[in-house]
C-alpha cells in the first residue's frame, strides 16, 4: 500500500523534519563524493619527497582519515602521487604504470622536483617537470613538501573531483 503525501496537510515543524531528513542528489554527484572520499594513490616516490608522503600515512598524520589508502598496485589505484626527481630514464615506467590505472586516475606531483626538475633543472637526465609525461591534477611546492601540505592537495583534489561531477566541467590542474 502506498502512502499519498500532501505538502499542504503537513504542519511546517513536520516540513521542517522533511528537509532535514530528506536528501536530493544526482547519481553523478553520489559517485563522486564517493570517488573523493575514497581515494587510493599509487605510492612513486623518487626522492627525499617519499619520505614525507610516507610520513603522512603514519599515525601522526593519519591519512586513512581521509579515505586515503596507499596501494601498491596501479591497478588498484586511482591516483599516482610523484614525489621526487623524475629523470629521462624513469620517464617510461612513469607513463606505463599511469597507463595501467583504471579510469578516472588523477596525478599529483608532489614537491619542486617533480613539479619543475627542482634544483637539478639544468641536469641534461632530469624531466623539467612530471606534467610532460603525465597530466597532473594538483601541484605541491616545496622543498620537500611537509605532510600537511600533501593532506592539503589531496583535499583540493577531492573537492576538484566534487566540483566536476557537479557542473559536468574538467578542470585544469591547480
Amino acid at each position: 500500500m502506498g502512502v499519498n503525501l500532501n505538502l499542504e496537510d503537513i504542519t511546517p515543524e513536520e516540513r521542517e523534519e522533511l528537509k532535514r531528513n530528506v536528501f536530493v542528489t544526482s547519481l553523478d554527484q553520489l559517485k563522486a563524493w564517493s570517488r573523493s572520499n575514497s581515494i587510493w594513490p599509487l605510492t612513486f616516490g623518487l626522492a627525499c619527497c617519499a619520505i614525507e608522503m610516507m610520513a603522512t600515512g603514519g599515525a601522526h598524520w593519519d591519512f586513512d582519515r581521509f579515505g586515503v589508502l596507499f596501494r601498491a598496485s596501479p591497478r588498484h589505484a586511482d591516483c599516482m602521487i610523484v614525489a621526487g626527481t623524475v629523470t629521462k630514464k624513469m620517464a617510461p615506467a612513469v607513463r606505463r604504470l599511469y597507463d595501467q590505472m583504471p579510469e578516472p586516475k588523477y596525478v599529483i606531483a608532489m614537491g619542486v622536483c617533480a613539479t619543475a626538475g627542482g634544483p637539478y633543472v639544468n641536469a641534461y637526465s632530469v624531466v623539467k617537470g612530471v606534467d610532460q609525461i603525465v597530466p597532473v591534477d594538483v601541484y605541491i611546492p616545496g622543498c620537500p613538501p611537509n605532510p600537511a601540505a600533501l593532506i592539503y592537495g589531496v583535499n583540493k583534489l577531492q573537492e576538484k573531483i566534487r566540483w566536476e561531477a557537479k557542473t559536468g566541467k574538467k578542470v585544469t590542474s591547480q
